[in-house]
């Protein structure tokens, strides 16, 4: 599954940040039809153009309809004419170039970081980022894991020297002979595969189109010997009608050396429209799973691929098997919800394919089941509890061995088998840089390898807290804030928020260099654990989705207030940042609660959820959301809805409203719409901006647009909450 935005996840090491950057855009002619002043800071006009709907007999008006075709002249000047204006505040905002300066003297003393990795027959192939190439580049090592044996294979900073080509994803053949690499241009996510020799780097002539899109991604396995390989499909253009042309993927295999044309239809007929698929390889290579997702709400069926040439189906919907992965015992060990919402771990041999018949290895324990690997004689389970996490070892019978030493409120990640028993993860903490260590299973002792990140700002001033806040239900939040040692509690503490609580994504602990130039500034940086999310695993998840999706709001209102009773900051010193699912929050924030904070920065946000569903890559996310076509869910939705809840005359804050043009995961027209229907009501005489990359989408971010991001959004917050930049 690819879900919205966010920052990072723990089931996946690659960081994802936001690709919205400023790109100077020549005004059209067509702009002399908004009336703004001489004055480049002047707020646009945007004019009504109100249009009624009816949904189940509930009348809706929208005045800004109008703004949701970007294909639009009209459209596309209005947008313009907000950047102009974004940008001229923007660049005006006191201390934004020393933040800019500072964030990018950071990012240029970054050294490298390893992330997404894959074994194959002694090498390890990682995507690595390095300053100040804009974009991540697969590299291969030897088992050693000494950065002297790394190889460059594919850099997309070399194929497009502007940085917008990004890797979308990569799969090495089982014999580390070939690698194919998606590569996606400027946001759009829309990926076409290229094979490339490992030893070699030379890429062959075999190039798939149409493999990865938004958020169903795309999937890759190799066969046993290397000769071709099982991929996920879109349709292509005149196969169904453009509003399909993705959805329904489907799987196909290709045939080293032939024509596209010739690729054969495997498995996906059947399959949902918002299918979301990944497939996997079995040890030997001779199996092939089929991972289904039923869009983004958490609903997984798998299908196997045996050396026969059968698919047989191993599990459905109902079933509520939320993971399976190849073992190296001949069997599939499934994680499973059916009997706890935290998850139990199955076996499923092989040559007896009946999940009803699979014993449990690995009862329910207090910990959520976020991840399993085993290896030749051990089964590696990645929990997580509230959002940090650890690793406990079994053997392949569920006796449990020991456990991964971790620091506390940390995370690990990117846990890949070696040869034998042996792993390699990733261990990161809010303070300490990511680094990669090797546990050795016969001495239980892990050991950081040569892979690290070294501490470029030095946190050794800052502590993390975990402090709770409480919902209106009663529910606890875990919030982690990092602050300095010995901040003063008197309520005048900047102090910013985020969170996510969506799509059972787990938030944990990552190392962040930004937040050292808020600290600087005398700030706290918080980041809380709601509800929608995985923290607690498939019951947490629940209470946040679909109709019960304001118990996430209400989560974030209360770790709000907390600051606020545990004299932390105050209103007028409270800042919240948010992007994707995230940025929906933040509307709903900004919308029910206008005077609990002072600024607000929302990126590529939903915020019409009356009208999500008809954006195209909108309609994988009805598993989570909910549609309006469900009376019920039509009424949750509605009453919710950030942009059906802005309220003329309204004292709201100060909000910073972030786009790509090229987003394929959530319509810039949300923020189109927003940012008109807030500009037209707010009576506080606060900005309220909308900044548009023209060359950028939802994620893949150059390292260039990460830089100015965040000085836009830094720069924002601390001016809107009064604080001085300092030097």
């Amino acid at each position: 599954m690819n879900p919205l935005y966010y920052r990072r996840s723990n089931s996946d090491s690659k960081t994802v940040v936001p690709s919205i950057l400023w790109v100077p855009v020549l005004l059209t002619a067509s702009y002399s039809l908004f009336s703004i002043s001489d004055k480049p800071s002047a707020v646009p006009d945007t004019p009504r153009k109100p249009v009624v709907e009816t949904y189940h007999g509930e009348k809706v008006q929208d005045d800004y309809q109008w703004l949701e075709d970007g294909d639009d002249p009209a459209v596309r000047a209005w947008s313009d004419a907000q950047n102009a204006h974004a940008r001229a505040v923007l660049d005006a905002l006191p201390g934004r170039r020393q933040i800019r300066d500072r964030l990018a003297a950071f990012h240029s003393d970054t050294s490298a970081a390893y992330f997404n990795p894959q074994h194959r027959q002694g090498l390890l192939f990682f995507l690595k980022s390095q300053p100040p190439k804009q974009q991540p580049f697969l590299v291969a090592l030897d088992a050693s894991l000494s950065p002297n044996s790394e190889r460059v294979i594919v850099d997309p900073n070399v194929i497009d020297r502007e940085g917008l080509t990004a890797i979308d994803f990569f799969v090495s053949s089982r014999d580390s002979r070939y690698v194919a690499v998606s590569m996606s241009r400027g946001g759009t996510e829309d990926g076409t595969v290229h094979v490339y020799e490992v030893q070699s780097g030379k890429s062959l002539r075999d190039v798939i189109p149409r493999v990865n899109g938004g958020t169903a991604g795309g999937s890759l396995a190799w066969d046993a010997d290397a000769s071709g390989f099982y991929y996920t499909r879109y349709p292509s253009p005149g196969e169904r009608p453009a509003a399909d042309l993705g959805f329904f993927q489907q799987i196909y295999f290709h045939k080293l050396g032939t024509s596209v044309a010739e690729d054969t239809y495997v498995l996906g007929k059947d399959f949902p429209r918002i299918a979301e698929i990944q497939l996997g390889t079995s040890a030997d290579g001779h199996y092939i799973l089929a991972t289904v997702a039923n869009g983004d709400g958490g609903e997984f069926e798998h299908f196997l691929l045996s050396p026969d040439g059968g698919w047989t189906q191993l599990t459905g919907f109902s079933d509520r098997i939320t993971q399976a992965v190849f073992g190296q015992d001949q069997a599939l060990y499934l994680v499973s919800e059916n009997r706890s919402p935290r998850g139990t771990i199955l076996r499923m041999p092989l040559d007896h394919l009946s999940l009803s018949s699979a014993p449990t290895i690995v009862p329910a324990a207090d910990d959520v089941v976020e991840d399993i690997v085993p290896t030749a004689h051990r089964l590696y389970v990645l929990d997580v509890w509230g959002g940090p996490s650890d690793v406990r070892v079994f053997d392949l019978e569920g006796h449990e061995q020991s456990r991964i030493p971790v620091p506390p409120v940390s995370a690990v990640s990117g846990l890949v088998p070696l040869d034998g028993d042996d792993v390699i993860y990733r261990s990161e903490s809010y303070l300490t840089p990511a680094a990669w260590f090797r546990f050795d299973s016969a001495s239980g002792k892990a050991e950081r390898t040569n892979l690290f990140m070294k501490p470029v700002a030095d946190f050794s001033d800052a502590q993390v807290v975990r402090e709770f806040g409480v919902s209106k239900d009663g529910t606890k939040i875990p919030i982690n804030i990092i602050r300095r040692k010995g901040t003063k509690l008197d309520g005048q503490v900047p102090t910013v928020l985020t969170a996510y609580g969506g799509y059972r994504i787990s938030v944990s602990p990552a190392y962040d260099v930004n937040v050292r130039v808020w600290l600087d500034q005398g700030g706290v940086f918080a980041e809380a654990n709601l509800r929608g999310g995985g923290e607690y695993g498939d019951d947490w998840h629940r209470a946040g989705m679909l109709a019960k999706k304001q118990n996430v709001f209400d989560d974030f209102a209360a770790c709000a207030e907390h600051f606020i009773q545990a004299g932390y900051t105050n209103s007028s010193r409270l800042a919240i940042l948010g992007g994707s699912n995230g940025g929906l929050l933040m509307g709903a924030e900004l919308t029910q609660h206008p005077k609990l904070f002072r600024a607000v920065a929302s990126a590529v946000g939903i915020y019409d959820m009356l009208r999500n569903e008809l954006s195209p890559n909108a309609v994988f996310n009805v598993t989570e959301y909910g549609s309006v076509k469900d009376p019920d869910q039509f009424r949750a939705l509605y009453a919710y809805s950030p942009y059906h809840h802005v309220v003329d005359r309204t004292a709201y804050p100060a909000v910073l409203f972030l786009t790509g043009a090229n987003d394929p995961r959530v319509n810039p027209m949300h923020s189109r719409k927003m940012t008109a229907r807030l500009q037209a009501a707010t009576s506080s005489g606060q900005p309220v901006l909308l900044r548009t990359s023209a060359n950028s989408g939802h994620i893949n971010a150059s390292l260039h647009e990460r830089i100015e991001f965040t000085a836009d959004v830094y720069a924002f917050l601390l001016h809107e909450l009064g604080v001085p930049v300092k030097p």
